[in-house]
């Protein structure tokens, strides 16, 4: 920072008669009284200890756009799920009590990382307009449970869950319905109205997966005598996108979610500092064009931060391997997102930038049970992974899984499928997958299958994009845990 003093006294006579006094960092940092200070922000100017009008208009442009882009960052659980939320009300005609089956590539082109070899089963009701709800899981292989709308786990369910894979009824209250304990539930509080409810399907066989997902049930606790029938709708090939929004869009939805639901204790602060852009429980979204304007370089500049954030972690133990580039994507420590001393805002916009939900049986703690997710965005050279170029990835023999393994490829700007019209993953459950002699197995990843390689193989990628993949551990096993068994990097392939 450079400080330019006006001023017709010399210094010499403003240090008076002190002699040869050395100046503290503090003082040397001291704000003029009248002079400019030359900073990232720009010029700013004082005059007798205050702001010029001009400097005054530039800090309050700079205080609100900073805290737009902090701001960005705080809200991208919360805005995935209104994201998604409002697509499965608008483009597929959902309701509370219908779930949404996305069972085939196509289906799941709008989902951020979604795994390409399992159903996914969703539903986003709002308990404000049913009031308490049952859900029934069906026994049987099972992945899944439920959230608020702030991404943090109410209850695990399946394998995972408090029924252990052996099925039953979950009961979840609103944040404000009155507390009650009947028999034959597992009863749970949401502190949001609106939740999440997002079950996968792990059984092999596609007939038995169909059946655990036809299963699956929504009703109202009121109705519980007498059900009504739960709907699964599908896509059906209709375009949808679970990214958050961009632009304005982002902050319109933040603005309605936020009148939506009950502020948490955590998050008056952030609260306030959105106050004075315009976003504030209870009122009307009505930015001015100077939000605006504001708004829309934030979520340009946000979005970039949630990329380095995402892309190039800096969190302490993230690496899986010493010297290698893969990495423990989802780097919650907690479920809740909390530490003992702050929240993880870092690791929870790495983690809901690139991904949706978070459970007990995800954070890869149990041997045996439950995923692991694996990251990589580089290769072994430490570049980044790029569409136009082909690479080669050896998974050595014996993957400590006591389920399956996958490689999903994405793409880096949607989080979603790199969308080339093929599958974009390979799998161990895949019958025509080619083995080495010793049960390793080469994948390949490029634009074009590389000659004389199987293309059963190879994943393709676009040319001018760049792209990151997801390694999947299904029951994770011990060599995982103690880490005898490493991947190595991904390679261009010369």
């Amino acid at each position: 920072m450079k400080i330019s003093h006006k001023t017709n006294r010399p210094l010499t006579a403003l240090l008076g008669g002190l002699g040869a006094l050395t100046l503290t960092s503090s003082f040397a940092q001291q704000l003029p009284t009248t002079g400019v200070i030359d900073t990232r922000s720009g010029k700013l100017e004082l005059e007798n200890g205050y702001p010029t009008k001009e400097t005054a208009a530039k800090i309050f442009d700079e205080i609100d756009y900073q805290r737009a882009c902090q701001a960005y960052l705080w809200a991208l659980p919360i805005m995935a799920m209104q994201q998604w939320q409002q697509e499965h009300i608008t483009k597929f005609g959902a309701g509370n009590l219908d779930y949404v089956d996305y069972l085939t590539f196509k289906d799941k082109l709008g989902l951020l990382t979604a795994n390409a070899t399992t159903p996914y089963i969703m539903a986003f009701p709002n308990m404000k307009e049913t009031g308490p709800l049952v859900f029934e899981i069906p026994a049987g292989p099972t992945a899944g449970g439920f959230t608020d709308f702030w991404q943090r786990p109410i209850t695990d369910s399946g394998q995972t869950g408090p029924d252990k894979g052996q099925g039953g009824k979950y009961l979840i209250l609103g944040p404000d319905d009155p507390e009650i304990r009947p028999e034959g539930y597992y009863v749970f509080r949401s502190p949001t109205v609106n939740i999440w409810s997002a079950h996968r399907a792990l059984d092999p066989d596609p007939v038995k997966a169909k059946a655990l997902v036809d299963a699956l049930r929504i009703y109202p606790y009121s109705q519980r005598d007498n059900p009504p029938p739960t709907r699964h709708i599908s896509p059906d090939g209709r375009k949808w996108s679970g990214e958050q929004p961009r632009g304005l869009a982002y902050w319109e939805g933040l603005s309605k979610i936020i009148n939506q639901e009950p502020v948490i204790e955590r998050d008056r602060m952030m609260m306030g500092m959105l106050q004075p852009l315009g976003i504030e429980k209870g009122k009307p979204f009505n930015p001015t064009d100077r939000q605006k304007e504001i708004f829309t370089e934030a979520t340009q500049v946000g979005e970039v931060m949630a990329r380095m954030i995402g892309y190039e972690k800096r969190f302490e133990g993230v690496k899986v391997w010493p010297g290698k580039n893969w990495e423990i994507s989802l780097c919650l420590k907690e479920t809740n997102q909390e530490a003992p001393h702050h929240t993880q805002l870092d690791e929870r916009s790495s983690w809901f930038y690139e991904a949706v939900g978070v459970s007990v049986g995800m954070m890869g703690r149990t041997v045996g049970f439950g995923q692991v997710y694996l990251e990589s965005s580089k290769d072994s050279d430490d570049h980044w992974l790029d569409g136009s170029k082909t690479y080669k990835l050896t998974v050595p023999k014996d993957a400590p899984v006591a389920q399956f393994w996958s490689f999903t490829v994405y793409d880096n700007e949607t989080r979603c499928f790199v969308d080339t019209g093929m599958p974009p993953d390979r799998s161990s459950r895949d019958k025509q997958i080619a083995k080495n002699d010793d049960g390793s197995v080469d994948l390949y990843f490029g634009p074009e299958a590389p000659a004389g390689k199987p293309e059963s193989n190879w994943i393709k990628t676009l040319p001018g994009k760049g792209w990151f993949t997801y390694f999947r551990l299904y029951g994770p096993t011990q060599p995982y845990f103690d880490r005898s068994w490493v991947l190595p990097d991904i390679e261009v392939l010369k």
